[in-house]
């Protein structure tokens, strides 16, 4: 297919024949950072950071930088966009700490949730603490699956609400404990996200990664059929000054 094509042709990849290609692949977790870096070679040769996680950020970087280099953007360009460019809600990561890094995510799937536990466990965390909870009026088969991977991926899971809809969310908890108590994973339950989420953060040790689950760009929880203002961005800036109030440091 590549050689019948008339239209120019250009290629990235891992292999030295691309005509992007990159090598030297790390792992960067610094305060209010979780990303990655490399360096590339051939149409550009450069040192990347990518402002999102996991491997398969490198894939995503490259086109943009193909794509970027064809168009006649510069190097330094280039590296302010990979470097600063970020989706509200997906792997957010906010920076309340130098010891432990917080992030916000819409995983709220069993699939999602697996694939982002298992890329964060590659950053070598102290623990990895999942907070997650489940919708309401769904299928129950999510909640056991969900409840199943974060036991199974996380060091420390809190079970808490996430749009609980027309359902008592002490009832879907439950359902969610019956997928974790098929593994050894530890887990506590607080009901109340917002105090759910001062617990992780009060708690939080020296390397910990953090996880909000479920919420991501979302501004809303649902109750009874009312959505009251619930940005996660917003709460974590109400705990921190709770805890300042209380003379309490992070």
């Amino acid at each position: 297919m590549m050689k019948e094509a008339v239209c120019d042709k250009h290629t990235y990849g891992f292999s030295e024949n691309a005509d992007l290609h990159i090598d030297n692949i790390e792992y960067i977790v610094r305060p209010g950072f979780i990303g990655i870096g490399f360096d590339a070679h051939g149409v550009v040769n450069e040192h990347f950071e990518v402002n999102t996680p996991g491997k398969f950020s490198a894939y995503n970087a490259m086109s943009a930088i193909m794509v970027s280099e064809i168009f006649g953007v510069n190097s330094e360009d280039i590296k302010a966009g990979l470097l600063n460019t970020f989706v509200k809600g997906r792997v957010e990561s906010v920076k309340i700490s130098d010891r432990f890094t917080l992030l916000i995510d819409y995983a709220h799937n069993a699939m999602s949730m697996e694939s982002l536990l298992t890329t964060i466990r590659a950053y070598n965390p102290k623990r990895i603490v999942s907070l997650f909870g489940c919708g309401g009026n769904r299928s129950k088969l999510r909640r056991y699956e969900m409840g199943e991977i974060s036991g199974k991926y996380a060091d420390l899971s809190i079970i808490t609400a996430d749009n609980s809809r027309f359902e008592n969310v002490l009832d879907i908890i439950e359902d969610i404990k019956v997928g974790i108590n098929k593994t050894d994973g530890k887990y506590i339950v607080i009901p109340d996200r917002k105090e759910a989420i001062r617990y992780s953060i009060e708690n939080a040790i020296d390397g910990d990664i953090v996880l909000l689950l479920g919420k991501g760009h979302e501004d809303y929880q649902e109750i009874e059929g009312v959505r009251y203002p619930f940005d996660e961005r917003v709460i974590i800036k109400e705990i921190l000054e709770d805890l300042e109030k209380e003379g309490k440091k992070i």
